[in-house]
């Protein structure tokens, strides 16, 4: 990573399938907000030089207070959202400083990401324009119609499961979303949102502990990695 970067960190969900009344992204992991874990990760990191927090707009205050308690020095801006994750995206990315030449886009409810797979990458970015973290798919996909009837079954081979941080060169990313807006078109994830203007996007391999924290049964697991995490980290 030799280029100035900037992150885009995505938090305005309400995290319904949590099935709590706290939005996920402010639950406790090891006594600290799961998104609190995730600012600190990128915090740490050398190469970015600021971050932009996209939250709801009702939590705009708490989080500039999260920030401030937790000294997070590179958040430089903390916004509201929009009514759509990409529109929170871009919200983001207006957001940064101009000396981003790059951005990376994160969830924030993946405090388990490592420094390692960061770098790698936004060195494929650095190479190609755009690049995803992902991972192989383990198992076998099945394409269902609308009865339930199995109508294919794609080569394993060639299916990812698609990760954050996703990373892009910066005037790539805000002018595919540029497009998008103009067009009302909404995709899954901005590397779609890129894909559509002809621009190749690359991979670049994750890790299968890269958990995005979504339902109950995420947050015990989240517990038992960091946990991990911090034992190999104290090893060294």
């Amino acid at each position: 990573m030799n280029a100035h970067w900037g992150a885009v960190v995505v938090a305005a969900g309400r995290g319904s399938r949590m099935g709590t009344k706290e939005s996920k992204q402010y639950l406790p992991l090891h006594g600290k907000p799961i998104l609190v874990h995730t600012l600190e990760l990128f915090q740490a990191m050398n190469e970015i030089a600021d971050i932009a927090l996209v939250v709801g707009a009702d939590d705009v205050e708490r989080c500039t207070k999260l920030v401030q308690e937790y000294k997070l020095g590179k958040v430089t801006a903390v916004v509201a959202g929009g009514s759509e994750r990409q529109h929170s995206v871009f919200a983001g990315i207006k957001a940064l400083s101009s000396a981003a030449e790059w951005v990376m886009v994160h969830d924030g409810v993946r405090p388990l990401v490592t420094q390692q797979a960061i770098r790698a990458c936004c060195e494929k970015a650095e190479q190609s324009g755009a690049a995803v973290l992902a991972v192989p798919v383990k198992d076998t996909i099945k394409q269902v119609d609308d009865t339930g009837l199995i109508v294919s079954t794609p080569d394993r081979r060639s299916l990812w499961a698609i990760q954050t941080p996703q990373a892009f060169r910066r005037d790539l990313l805000t002018a595919a979303h540029e497009r998008a807006a103009e067009e009302h078109f909404l995709g899954t994830d901005d590397a779609m949102v890129v894909e559509r203007t002809g621009a190749p996007v690359v991979i670049a391999e994750g890790d299968y502990t890269n958990i995005k924290i979504t339902t109950p049964d995420d947050l015990p697991w989240a517990e038992f990695l960091l946990e991990k995490q911090w034992r190999e980290e104290n090893k060294q």
